[in-house]
Order: structure tokens, then C-alpha cells, then sequence
């Protein structure tokens, strides 16, 4: 080949990358706004029913109720175990822990383990179509189960997201059940609106104040913590839209080109392994059910969850230490060629850390997801792609990271 030749062939690719890179970023845009619509829809009508669903869920815990979150399929096991470990271990400082746990079919069918686990004070969430968590559902109300869905099961309460896009509708979920685990506590600071409660001393928030500022309203009117409640809704769904926004534009180059070296790994034969530690390990999860169990008709992909395996993660974290349960694994797992995709809301966790370390001395791609302002791995540039989420609110950086993760494996599909 001439030279004249070889370089007409580098100009024509160049233009073709250039394209195909304007062409993911007009998708980003497109995609950005079909949630930026769907979020002020949703909660513009759920933000009344999800807070009075605050006040009866608090009724429950008040009288030794649980959580039971259950979910079926892949992509709703994550969502079960994502709500059940934010009531069990609180992010925000100073809420207090709440019973909760997640049934997601090991074990026997949804309708058998809520047949042996529910009693009448719990509540019962159920996560994703289909007869199985449906069948659930009938066996909690038939307890007498508070029964909350996201789908049209027949539930009690139903709050279901109004698209079609799985991938949005998922977020939309997410976020709803974050902000029921989070203003669900507003109720305990009013125990005189919780039947089988007294009424005490009116809270001082004390440093939570500037958070929720109508904790000190009255223990008699329940209406109008009910309106201050749905009106913090409407303003935390307005904080997330605006995070979504931020994550997406800037960090568009980011997601189009790590998924356009994620499609041509996968392409290749790679294998994607994925972490994160408490609700980023769900969301881990969730990325894995998406590549191996895809929307859409989309190819499945070769992926694993380096958080499932609890064998796994308890002999490392027990031999050696907790800081190694990702890396061991990458050692046992990563290939020259494959792919690790890390989330984190700080940046800065050890185990975390220590993966990409070890991911990228095997010759991994390393993608990484994380919030504040990026902490060690943005700082350090300790993953090939680094996309930030700038809040310092963990739920709704778990929100907004949900949310470039989908984009990212829409993008996959379309960065051949």
C-alpha cells in the first residue's frame, strides 16, 4: 500500500470515529432527556402516595414491623437487596437501623419464602413483574403485609414508573424506594402520629434541621407533615434530575469512549467483573443482570459479580483482610483483555482500590464510577475511565450512577 493510500485510510477512519463520537453523544442527549421527562412526571403524581406510604410504613416499624423486600428476576434481585441494606445499615449519620431483609428465590419460590417469613405487622416490597413475585404478593396481603409494588401486580400501593424503558423505570424505582427509606424516619420524630404510639416531646432536628426543617411541626397534624414530606419528595427528585444531568454532560466522553473500548473488549471474548461495597455492590449487581440477562433482545454478555459469592467474600475478608475481597478474586478471575467496572460513591475505599491495582496490572480495562469529588481514584487517575458524580448525598449519587450505567450499556449496543 502507498503511502498516499495508507494515509487517505487514516483520514477516513478518523472521520468515522469522529462521526460514530458525535453520533453516541446526540444518544446521550436523547437518552438524558427522555429521564429528565420521565422523573418530573413521576414524582409530580407519586410524591403524594409516597408520602403518605412514608407514614404507614413508619405505623409498621413502630409496632416491631419489618421490611421484606422480594424480587424474582435478575435485575429485581438487585433492587431487593439494594432497599433492605439501606433500612438495615443507614447512610445518613444519626438514622436509626430498620429490619429489613431481601427474598430473591434461593431457597424455594418467592411465595414459599414469604409464606414462611412474613408476619402482619411487616411490609412487604416486591420488585419486577411476573406471576411468581404476583403470587408472592397475594400470600403477604392474605397475611395481612402492608404489600407495596412497582409494577401493576396488584398490590396495595402501587407506584409505578410511567415508561416503557426498563432501564429508566428501574431508576425511577431506585429512587423512589430511597427516598421512602429516607423520609420514612420523619414519622418516628412525630410519634403521635404512629397508631399504637404515644405522643412525646416535639424533636429537636438539632443538625438534620437544615435536612428537614418541619420536624419541629406538630405532633396532632398529620396533614401537614404529609404536605411537608411531599413537598421534600418533589425538591430531593428535583436534586437528582439535576445530578443525573451533571453526570451525563460531563462525563459524555467518558461513557462514549468507555463504551466504545467496553463493546470492542466484549467483541473480543472479555469478561466483565464487577464490585462495589453495600448498596454500590447491588448496583454491581445490577450491571452484571444486565449484561448476562439483557432488555431488548440485546446479545448477553460474559459478566461476573465479584460481590455474590458470600463464601468467598468471608473466608478473604476473615484470611486476610477486608481490604483484599475484590483483589483475590481478580487474581482467581482477571484476564489479559477482560474488564473491571467499579462503583463507589467516596473513591477513596480500599477494597476498591486495591482491584483496579491489581486489575490493571493483569492487563484490565478499568472503568470506575464514583461520587463526592472522586476522591484517590479520580485524583490518582487510578482507573482508565473516570466518571464523577459531584454530590456528596449518597443516595442520589447511587441514583445518578444507575443512571450512566444504563446509558453506558445503551451505548455498548450502539458503538459497533
Amino acid at each position: 500500500m502507498s503511502a498516499e493510500a495508507s494515509a487517505d485510510g487514516a483520514r477516513a477512519r478518523a472521520v468515522a470515529v469522529a462521526e460514530r463520537h458525535e453520533r453516541l453523544a446526540d444518544r446521550v442527549e436523547e437518552l438524558l432527556a427522555l429521564r429528565t421527562d420521565a422523573n418530573e412526571r413521576y414524582f409530580e403524581t407519586a410524591a403524594e402516595p409516597l408520602a403518605r406510604l412514608c407514614h404507614r410504613v413508619a405505623e409498621r416499624f413502630s409496632r416491631a414491623g419489618r421490611l421484606i423486600a422480594i424480587g424474582h428476576a435478575p435485575q429485581a434481585r438487585s433492587d431487593a437487596r439494594h432497599v433492605a441494606v439501606e433500612f438495615v445499615h443507614p447512610v445518613i449519620v444519626g438514622k436509626r437501623a430498620l429490619p429489613a431483609i431481601a427474598l430473591t428465590g434461593e431457597g424455594g419460590t418467592l411465595r414459599e419464602r414469604v409464606q414462611l417469613m412474613a408476619e402482619p405487622q411487616d411490609v412487604v416490597i416486591a420488585f419486577g413483574p411476573g406471576e411468581e413475585t404476583a403470587a408472592a404478593l397475594r400470600v403477604a396481603a392474605a397475611r395481612g403485609c402492608l404489600n407495596v409494588a412497582f409494577e401493576p401486580i396488584g398490590a396495595e400501593w402501587e407506584l409505578e414508573p410511567p415508561l416503557a424503558d426498563p432501564f429508566a423505570r428501574q431508576e425511577l424505582t431506585e429512587t423512589a424506594y430511597h427516598l421512602l427509606w429516607e423520609l420514612v424516619h420523619v414519622f418516628f420524630e412525630h410519634r403521635g402520629l404512629l397508631t399504637g404510639r404515644d405522643a412525646g416531646p416535639i424533636h429537636d432536628a438539632g443538625a438534620s434541621s437544615f435536612l428537614y426543617p418541619f420536624l419541629t411541626e406538630s405532633e396532632s397534624d398529620l396533614e401537614s407533615v404529609i404536605d411537608d414530606v411531599r413537598r421534600s419528595i418533589r425538591l430531593k427528585a428535583h436534586e437528582i434530575a439535576e445530578l443525573r444531568a451533571q453526570t451525563l454532560r460531563e462525563g459524555r466522553d467518558t461513557l462514549i469512549t468507555a463504551a466504545s473500548e467496553l463493546r470492542a473488549r466484549l467483541d473480543a471474548g472479555a469478561t466483565v467483573l464487577a464490585l462495589g461495597n453495600g448498596g454500590s455492590a447491588t448496583d454491581a449487581m445490577d450491571a452484571v443482570a444486565d449484561l448476562r440477562e439483557p432488555p431488548c433482545g440485546w446479545v448477553a454478555r460474559r459478566a461476573i459479580d465479584l460481590t455474590e459469592d458470600a463464601a468467598i467474600l468471608t473466608a478473604i475478608a476473615n484470611d486476610i483482610g477486608v481490604e483484599a475481597i475484590f483483589a483475590r478474586q481478580i487474581i482467581a478471575h482477571g484476564r489479559d483483555g477482560d474488564v473491571l467496572l467499579a462503583l463507589s460513591t467516596s473513591g477513596d475505599s480500599a477494597n476498591v482500590i486495591e482491584a483496579l491495582a491489581e486489575a490493571r496490572g493483569r492487563g484490565l480495562a478499568t472503568i470506575a464510577m464514583v461520587g463526592y469529588d472522586g476522591g484517590r481514584i479520580a485524583a490518582e487517575g487510578l482507573a482508565d475511565h473516570v466518571l464523577v458524580t459531584r454530590s456528596q448525598n449518597i443516595p442520589r449519587i447511587q441514583e445518578a450512577q444507575a443512571s450512566a450505567w444504563h446509558v453506558m450499556r445503551a451505548l455498548v449496543e450502539e458503538a459497533a
